[in-house]
């Protein structure tokens, strides 16, 4: 089998690989079909890995395949299905992970693509467990985008900040892959959503002419919003402050723009915010993703290029110049 593998900083080599076992009790083997890029391939194809890991690696944190083979004692899954992996290889036994909280897994193997050997090859062994099917008539490059991508703006949005029908939520980076689900995603509750880019938004923001949170202001006649998807970090931080309502809720992932700010502690306790960080998702937020594609709510593509030209998406996406996600081909 066809794999991509991170041999350098850097630097990727598609190989050959023998191709995997039948799979074992409780396994399912899927043929990789799609793949699509985060900025945790970024990180790790720069070096910036937090763990050991050996390489040469097989990257690809997020994907969606079909399944090709079943391993004894698998009841939920069948041959043929469209299915999304989530992108971390839990235990499945801990607290945690009985509770449904498998993104605080206390034994948690890695994540696939930055730690271990990961989605970017043609056939892989997965536990039933880790794979989810998809309705129906989603395509393989939308299902893609549900392991990471989808699966991230569920937890933030409505697990950690309980976004509502009627809310109005303040999305940040609206053109990147989190950030243009997010609008789709809080528009299908009926929230109203203010954003720095124009995808279906409510209302929009230059962000280059206009200092959006007096923009927020002016928007909600002095109100602020309710809640504020925050993935940007330092650059953002203090005006994601000063957009929210009394009492409102800031959700945050990411900190791209710098991981250190200075906040102002007496309008933090004063306005009573609350402050949620957010990290990963569960498997159920996979789930959840893939049933709201199931009815039309789907992924931006910016777009669908080939394995073999992996790395020139990984480019595109460091220097930003993409607008939703791109997904891999095979």
């Amino acid at each position: 089998m066809r794999a991509l593998q991170l041999v350098s900083d850097r630097k990727l080599e598609l190989v050959t690989l023998p191709d995997p076992d039948a799979p074992g009790a409780g396994e399912v083997q899927i043929r990789v079909k799609a793949l699509a890029l985060n900025h945790i391939d970024v990180w790790g194809w720069r070096g910036m890995a937090f763990a050991k890991r050996k390489m040469p690696l097989v990257v690809g944190a997020e994907a969606a395949g079909e399944i090709v083979a079943l391993g004894a004692d698998v009841r939920g899954l069948k041959v043929g299905q469209t299915v999304a992996m989530y992108g971390a290889m839990t235990c499945g036994h801990c607290k945690n992970c009985l509770k449904g909280r498998d993104n605080l897994c206390e034994n948690v193997g890695g994540v696939l693509g930055f730690h271990i050997d990961g989605f970017a090859r043609d056939i892989i062994n997965m536990p039933e467990r880790l794979v989810i099917p998809a309705p129906e008539g989603v395509s393989f490059e939308d299902a893609a985008c549900a392991g990471i991508t989808f699966s991230t703006v569920e937890h933030m949005l409505f697990d950690n900040a309980k976004l509502e029908k009627g809310e109005t939520v303040l999305v940040h980076a609206g053109g990147s892959g989190i950030g243009s689900a997010a609008i789709r995603l809080a528009k299908d509750v009926g929230a109203t959503v203010i954003t720095t880019v124009v995808l279906g938004a409510d209302h929009v923001i230059n962000y280059r002419e206009e200092r959006f949170e007096h923009m927020v202001r002016k928007i909600t006649k002095k109100v602020g919003v309710d809640v504020v998807f925050e993935h940007v970090g330092a650059d953002t931080w203090n005006g994601s402050l000063l957009s929210m309502k009394p009492g409102g809720r800031l959700v945050t992932c990411g900190s791209t723009s710098g991981v250190s700010v200075n906040m102002n502690l007496m309008q933090l306790f004063q306005r009573q915010y609350h402050i949620l960080g957010s990290f990963g998702a569960t498997i159920r937020n996979v789930a959840d993703g893939l049933q709201k594609m199931g009815r039309g709510v789907l992924p931006v593509i910016d777009s669908v290029v080939a394995l073999e030209n992996f790395n020139e998406g990984l480019e595109r996406l460091e220097s930003r110049k993409v607008f939703g996600k791109i997904v891999v081909r095979f």
